[in-house]
């Protein structure tokens, strides 16, 4: 059985811009499709609008990747569906309230290195979602 997962915007440019050794655990998971990954296009607007920042653009530049080519990485390995309807909590970062919404909506695990997202760990366990920073084994 196939585990559904979240990630946050950090996350996926620690995948695909920053190469981080901490989530090749995640990047062979998802590579072999023993995780779901599932996002909403505004989690890829998100990313998009990152992806400009001058300190991502600064190593996309470096690594030869233009934005086009991360936003590839996400839409060949992420499933898409509608977004979820607002969980019972608040995140006190609007712009991670997508995510915590989704993995609230599809009882999953959240991978975020969000300091406001983790201070919700508790009460998103409540509602069937777990966070945590790492991917590091079979969900």
């Amino acid at each position: 059985m196939t585990s559904s997962i979240i990630l946050d915007t950090n996350i996926v440019l620690d995948l695909f811009v920053y190469n981080d050794p901490q989530q090749a655990t995640l990047n062979k998971a998802l590579q072999a499709g023993s995780l779901r990954w599932l996002a909403t296009p505004a989690m890829r607007d998100e990313l998009a609008r990152v992806l400009d920042y001058p300190q991502v653009t600064k190593r996309r530049l470096a690594n030869q990747q233009s934005a086009d080519t991360v936003l590839a990485h996400m839409e060949a390995l992420a499933q898409f569906v509608t977004p979820a309807i607002h969980a019972p909590y608040t995140c006190k970062d609007p712009d991670d309230q997508i995510f915590i919404d989704l993995a609230c909506a599809y009882q999953c695990h959240l991978l975020s290195k969000d300091k406001a997202v983790l201070a919700m760990r508790s009460r998103l366990a409540r509602l069937g979602a777990t966070v945590t920073q790492h991917y590091t084994q079979p969900l």
